[in-house]
């Protein structure tokens, strides 16, 4: 039997409605402006996970939480978990692998759940001519054959960086461990004893990127080069592609997606229940039929023309030390070197905080250069003001480095800007080089005043033999530039756009998994 009801006077309700409106008010006062919506999730995903807008849909229909992507390499977002980038902001990781998490303690420590949600191996597609070429039966080709292919110079490719991208550094491990006969998880002396074939076998990589989008946009561009080296989901994404699964063994990426340790407990809920939506039979089914990785539940087959034959699963490295030393050969021993032209803007506008930002941004990537890398600072205002090369020799490599921020103290700001007439003196400056990946950084902070307009370089970049027509410019938007024009000459020449609005060193860093 219920009670009487009690009555509320009016005086009560507007006691009742004041002290509501006070404790709004209050919350509204200390309130994060990123915090989100109730029952929205902030999730930093790996950048692949891009294609699965369809997936995430149907998951908040079945759920009512909305996850709020922001896509970065896989390696990066570990980065941001170990240095503490990622508390408070978001509430979930969704990368390809934990794997590389976990040897990073200070990392692992920030994440307390982690479900696979679906799998992709790593893989080849290889041109159908060029398998046929070299006599290749797919489902007996090994990593030994492909490293042979490469050093007979009948099999070019293109793969991701390593140092950023998980698929980049999937590949690499899988050729590590097929090349250096490991039995179990690579060991320094592994990768010391595969280092010759390594090098070998890098000499075929005539594409880098620091995703695997951009990746696919510059191959399909190129048309020069023979196979891409990626996850299997991606490489399924192209038509005139025969996809590899070498026989000695691949690393498998399991996409799971975690709870940060920094979240509340009704967030880990969000995310236990959207975990558990992911893996129900209906939304395993539009994964892999959409975006071509396969199930993590057995009830659900994987998509129709997927190879469901067995394939060993190489051993992720099972220490930091051996990962890193890895990495650290391949970026300045077994690639092949950059080779960059930085056309910045040191017009009369840029005096000031804007030079001040771009000598900080210049002076801190110094600490990111490669062995053997060359760098030219090209610095301009109404006309190119002069043109430096420093090359990183691994003999003595403070040299170059020194040299370098030596040249960046030094920029001054005047003059007009003549965007299109330095770009042409970019590409005069870089004449074809097959031995190195060769690109152009463009950074303004201002429309063209000054020289050619853009007519007349599109003109002059028809004019260029192909290989050079190949080199891209990578644009960063910076201050008052006119993000359309720096789009267009991205677009033209296969480059790419990058926002240094809010962070001008951090677009430069981005810029390095391109190079």
């Amino acid at each position: 039997m219920r009670g009487p009801r009690t009555r509320r006077t009016p005086a009560a309700l507007l006691a009742v409605a004041a002290l509501l409106t006070a404790c709004t008010a209050a919350r509204e006062e200390g309130k994060d402006p990123d915090a989100p919506a109730p029952g929205t999730l902030r999730v930093l995903a790996s950048s692949e996970l891009s294609d699965m807008a369809p997936v995430l849909e149907q998951v908040e229909k079945d759920t009512g939480v909305t996850l709020r992507p922001t896509y970065t390499g896989t390696l990066d977002a570990v980065k941001m978990l170990a240095t503490g980038k990622t508390d408070g902001r978001y509430d979930a990781v969704w990368l390809s692998s934990n794997d590389y998490l976990r040897l990073r303690p200070e990392a692992a420590e920030k994440v307390v759940s982690e479900t696979p949600v679906m799998s992709s191996p790593v893989a080849i597609g290889v041109k159908p001519t060029v398998v046929e070429g070299l006599g290749w039966k797919p489902a007996e080709v090994t990593w030994s054959q492909v490293e042979r292919a490469v050093r007979d110079g009948r099999l070019t490719y293109g793969m991701t960086d390593p140092a950023r991208s998980h698929s980049g550094f999937s590949t690499l491990v899988s050729v590590a461990s097929a090349l250096s006969g490991a039995q179990s998880a690579l060991t320094d002396a592994d990768v010391t004893k595969a280092r010759p074939r390594l090098k070998e076998f890098f000499r075929g990589q005539k594409l880098t990127s620091g995703s695997s989008g951009w990746l696919a946009s510059a191959y399909a561009r190129r048309g020069d080069v023979d196979a891409l080296l990626n996850y299997e989901s991606v490489l399924e994404g192209f038509k005139n592609l025969t996809v590899i699964r070498p026989k000695d063994g691949v690393v498998t990426a399991d996409y799971p997606l975690s709870s940060l340790a920094a979240t509340d407990v009704a967030t880990r809920e969000d995310v236990r229940r959207v975990a558990e939506a992911l893996r129900t039979d209906a939304v395993q089914r539009l994964i892999t039929d959409h975006t071509r990785r396969r199930p993590v539940v057995a009830s659900v087959p994987p998509a129709a023309g997927l190879d469901t034959g067995r394939r060993r699963e190489l051993p992720f490295p099972g220490s930091r030390s051996v990962a890193d030393g890895l990495l650290d050969a391949y970026e300045n021993e077994l690639r092949r070197p950059s080779r960059t032209v930085y056309v910045l803007d040191t017009s009369g506008s840029m005096e000031g905080e804007r030079l001040s930002r771009l000598k900080t941004a210049l002076t801190n990537l110094t600490g990111d250069f490669r062995d053997r890398e060359e760098v030219t600072l090209m610095p301009f205002g109404s006309r190119v003001k002069s043109v430096r090369t420093h090359v990183v020799d691994p003999a003595d490599p403070e040299r170059g480095l020194a040299a370098i921020r030596r040249d960046t103290g030094e920029l001054r700001a005047e003059g007009e800007t003549a965007i299109y007439t330095s770009l042409r003196k970019a590409y005069d400056r870089l004449g074809a080089d097959e031995d190195a990946f060769t690109s152009i950084v463009l950074m303004t902070d201002g429309e063209n005043t000054a020289g050619a307009e853009a007519a007349d370089f599109d003109a002059f970049h028809r004019g260029l033999s192909d290989d050079r027509r190949d080199i891209p410019v990578f644009t960063v938007l910076f201050g008052d530039s006119d993000r359309a024009e720096l789009e267009h000459i991205a677009e033209l020449t296969g480059g790419q756009l990058f926002d240094g609005q809010g962070s001008l060193d951090g677009a430069f860093e981005e810029i390095r998994g391109y190079q």
